[in-house]
């Protein structure tokens, strides 16, 4: 059996990874609590869930968080089977450490008993939503780009597709809006409350999207010409890309032509079409989104 050596770097590599994992529970868990639990609202996921208990109950909501997961992980290990990763619990024991940390820090105790935090929704409601969902996902977008994850509705998701095959995407809509729905039966929640919920959680969701792909989204450029040679000579020249030639036939004309295959940053683009312009003002360009890409002069494969 084949085993991956153990070195320095790996080990430095693992430790940053943890460590990062740790900067991001600790951001996700001050967005919660510093800006979506004032606005007397609740998002989706074991947070959310959290969240809505801790207006029931009044108990912490790192304990709540914990024992939320805790729960989900037994029986989606008992159901779908022990395959969560280190990291994936790894994060949920950070997301219930980071919140019993900060929750006294983002909150006192008035004589009446009655939780008073530091911000105060009043008329900036709306505004501590939309941070919260700002901060809370570029908290767990870091967590996710070091392979990491909370749990929560992810469990959910898991059994469910043991017994049925559906959208995973659907499953977490549902699970996360039947949580905000929720909170029409907390007394000191409302209709307003709902609709707040959901802001957090599309305002999370684009978050952790931007944040995830923002760095390695890409245009991928077709160049329809003939003068496919002096083309990919200047950019490879010109540029710290290279080009890649591929045949093509017209079938309107019926004849031949190279196309010019270049990838290339999003804020490139730009320069890229003034250099075709100026080689070939009739070329024919097609220019076209990418989400990702890994290699040479991209993001290195081994920091997925």
């Amino acid at each position: 059996m084949k085993t991956t050596p153990i070195n320095r770097q790996t080990i430095t590599r693992t430790l940053l990874e943890y460590l990062w994992m740790i900067v991001g529970m600790f951001i996700y868990s001050f967005g919660w609590l510093a800006c979506i639990m004032p606005a007397n609202t609740l998002g989706g996921g074991a947070a959310g869930l959290a969240l809505l208990f801790y207006h029931v109950t009044g108990l912490p909501i790192g304990a709540l968080t914990l024992i939320i997961n805790g729960i989900l992980l037994l029986f989606g290990g008992m159901i779908v089977g022990w395959n969560f990763g280190m990291k994936t619990i790894f994060c949920i024991l950070m997301l219930s450490v980071s919140m019993t940390v900060l929750q006294p820090f983002l909150a006192t105790i008035t004589p009446a008993g009655e939780t008073l935090f530091a911000l105060n929704p009043v008329s900036d409601r709306i505004l501590l939503v939309i941070l919260g969902g700002i901060i809370a996902g570029a908290g767990i977008s870091i967590c996710f780009r070091q392979g990491g994850s909370t749990g929560g509705t992810d469990i959910i998701a898991m059994i469910i597709n043991k017994y049925k095959t559906i959208s995973y995407g659907r499953i977490l809509i549902t699970v996360d809006s039947m949580i905000i729905l929720s909170s029409l039966f907390v007394s000191d929640m409302g209709v307003d409350s709902v609709i707040y919920g959901f802001v957090v959680t599309a305002v999370m969701g684009y978050t952790v999207d931007m944040v995830q792909a923002g760095n390695q989204q890409s245009s991928q450029i077709f160049v329809f010409t003939h003068r496919y040679e002096a083309m990919a000579n200047e950019i490879i020249t010109s540029t710290r890309h290279s080009a890649t030639i591929l045949d093509a036939m017209g079938w309107y004309s019926k004849e031949g032509i190279k196309v010019v295959l270049v990838v290339c940053r999003k804020r490139e683009t730009s320069q890229m079409l003034k250099m075709v312009r100026n080689i070939d003002p009739d070329a024919f360009i097609s220019v076209g989104s990418v989400m990702g890409v890994y290699g040479k002069g991209f993001e290195a494969l081994n920091k997925i």
